[in-house]
């Protein structure tokens, strides 16, 4: 949607981490990096054994396109084409989660629960902790956030949406806020409120890009006294303390583990052809309380 509506900033790549993607654009261009399809063709060099696999490529959306092994993800032959597209969202979330870092009995709050916040709810969901809230102003995401795990979740457009999460906090322990908060919306306003519901000493994990968009923050009350730490996160680079064991490959492996046991293909309210692309993005810049996640297909493509 940032580039969609022209609030990408200047002079940044798409993502640098992935080569189709490593340029600057103008818009229209062929976005997207999340394939999943049949090889129907190999070369002479090639294992014969790569025909007809099932695989998933980070590659931009189009019907056919030629890459190399190496470039390629295997997929379990009994998960569905359009989970498996999934599976950079589910990469996200899992990124989060480490950068998060919790830990048992710890109150945690997750503001925005598009197809990344949900996922990212449903694996903290399988820690044991005291309490897990969500937050996103549209009634449908909020109903499966509840299905995948959160113990309760808000409407965060609330007038008094704080104080109930300060409220809710208070229930479990003698502090003022949670110990770990999520800011995934997109919405730069929602970072000033995920301070604001963060205890003493929590953090709070900053997994939206706001691109060109400016957040404006309340720093002049009780952030410092609260020594409240600021966590950036982005999936495209591992964090430097964890780079002695994992490796972005291990990472992968593990989100597709995810993908396997959270079976996520309800978060899937839409599809459309690729010929459809421009209602797609239409719909979901107009009526984004209609939908979680889209995936395009090329069934009627030649």
């Amino acid at each position: 949607m940032l580039v969609y509506r022209g609030q990408w900033p200047e002079n940044i790549l798409l993502d640098d981490t992935i080569p189709a993607l490593a340029r600057e654009f103008s818009y229209p261009l062929k976005y997207g990096y999340s394939a999943v399809g049949r090889i129907i063709e190999i070369g002479l060099e090639v294992d014969p054994q790569w025909l007809d696999k099932h695989v998933f490529s980070f590659n931009q959306h189009e019907s056919h396109f030629l890459a190399l092994p190496d470039q390629l993800i295997p997929l379990p032959v009994s998960m569905p084409s359009a989970e498996a597209a999934l599976l950079p969202n589910m990469e996200t979330a899992v990124s989060f989660v480490m950068d998060g870092r919790p830990l048992i009995g710890e109150q945690v709050a997750v503001f925005g629960q598009g197809v990344v916040g949900l996922l990212t709810t449903a694996s903290l969901a399988r820690f044991p902790l005291a309490r897990l809230l969500s937050l996103d102003a549209y009634r449908l995401r909020r109903q499966r956030s509840v299905e995948f795990g959160a113990t309760q979740s808000l409407d965060p457009t609330g007038a008094n949406v704080i104080d109930e999460l300060r409220q809710c906090a208070h229930a479990e322990q003698a502090g003022d806020g949670f110990d770990l908060t999520y800011e995934l919306s997109g919405n730069p306003a929602a970072l000033d409120h995920a301070i604001a519901a963060t205890g003493y000493d929590g953090r709070v994990v900053i997994g939206s890009w706001y691109g060109a968009k400016r957040a404006d923050l309340d720093l002049g009350g009780r952030f410092h006294r609260g020594r409240i730490k600021l966590v950036s996160s982005q999936v495209s680079r591992l964090a430097p303390e964890l780079t002695g064991l994992w490796t972005k490959s291990r990472r992968l492996r593990f989100a597709l583990r995810m993908l396997e046991e959270l079976r996520p293909a309800s978060l899937i309210t839409h599809r459309f052809s690729i010929l459809q692309a421009p209602e797609a993005y239409d719909l979901l810049d107009r009526t984004p309380e209609e939908a979680i996640q889209m995936i395009f297909t090329y069934e009627d493509v030649g």
